[in-house]
């Protein structure tokens, strides 16, 4: 009996695209040697990309769809994906063109080679520039840094894995502020990385603003590294040493303190400085417990086509 590849695709105001993807991706499909059924998550879109999917769903029974009752965000709508899929294989990408098809079938070669995660390593980015490469490239410095979680750099949100490695992803790991591909590189099991260079985005500009990308960096961050919580009696020892060799300077030259109004000002704002950027730290911890403790659900489903609901327990039921 043959094995089953799902392929889960974010949508989010895709309609320029949605097409192009699905004729793609089909013709790559019915090559390999698996069965495959192929999952459009909507999240919200508010162009007419689930018109498009419901014309999909509605004449080719591979396809399923699953629609949130509003716009959750990227992570939400690749767990979701994974959720639902009935494969012993699972591909998340996007819908934008800018994750290569053809790599697919290398993907399934390593998946009956019986590895767990497949990490999708980026090499080069059409559509990316200067400066998005260099913050790329400093994020994944900055937190294997901080964390004791060695991830691979660049990779991204283009991934396969395992019966095993799902099952894990469906029953944990359900943290209302996530890092879906953070998650895949620390669950372990038997893994390997593909190289590939992402292709420029076939149509529309990317939903991520600086803001949100900003937004994803701290949540990582908070995800997996309580050193910055650490900050405060690190930046703490830092001052009182500080005093210390004042101390010591104001004994041994008998002048008293450095004078002046500008020495005063400065070592204040300093300080200050230090104490607000400790409690904005403590702040954002606090922000996460809180999401944690509310316990709200991750995504909620409107409605979907081609999926038996029968058994499954999912995030809004």
């Amino acid at each position: 009996m043959k094995k089953r590849l799902t392929i889960v695709v974010s949508v989010y105001n895709e309609e320029d695209v949605l097409e192009q993807f699905y004729r793609e991706a089909v013709d790559i499909l019915e090559r390999v040697s698996w069965n495959w059924e192929l999952i459009f998550v909507n999240d919200g879109s508010t162009d007419a990309s689930r018109k498009i999917l419901d014309i999909f769903a509605d004449q080719d029974e591979h396809i399923k769809l699953i629609n949130f009752s509003r716009n959750f965000g990227h992570e939400a709508a690749m767990i979701a994906g994974i959720d639902y899929s009935a494969g012993e294989g699972i591909i998340c990408m996007d819908a934008d063109m800018q994750h290569p098809l053809e790599c697919i079938p290398d993907i399934v070669e390593k998946l009956e080679e019986g590895y767990e995660v497949i990490n999708m390593v980026r090499v080069s980015n059409q559509s990316s520039g200067v400066i998005k490469n260099i913050t790329s490239t400093m994020f994944y410095k900055v937190i294997n840094a901080l964390s004791n979680v060695e991830f691979e750099g660049n990779a991204s949100d283009f991934f396969a894995i395992g019966p095993k490695a799902a099952e894990v992803l469906k029953k944990n790991y359900r943290e209302k502020n996530r890092f879906l591909r953070g998650y895949v590189q620390n669950i372990g099991f038997h893994k390997t990385i593909l190289k590939y260079d992402a292709h420029a985005r076939a149509a529309g500009k990317s939903k991520y603003s600086i803001r949100k990308l900003f937004q994803l960096s701290v949540n990582t961050i908070i995800c997996f590294s309580d050193l910055p919580l650490k900050l405060g009696i690190i930046t703490g020892i830092i001052v009182a040493l500080s005093g210390i060799v004042l101390l010591m300077y104001t004994l041994v030259t008998r002048k008293g303190a450095p004078s002046g109004y500008t020495t005063i000002v400065v070592a204040l704002c300093f300080m200050f400085a230090l104490l607000f950027i400790v409690i904005g730290i403590i702040g954002e911890y606090i922000a996460i417990l809180f999401a944690e403790l509310k316990d709200r659900p991750i995504y909620l489903i409107e409605n979907t086509k081609n999926i038996k609901m029968d058994g499954i327990k999912r995030e809004n039921s």
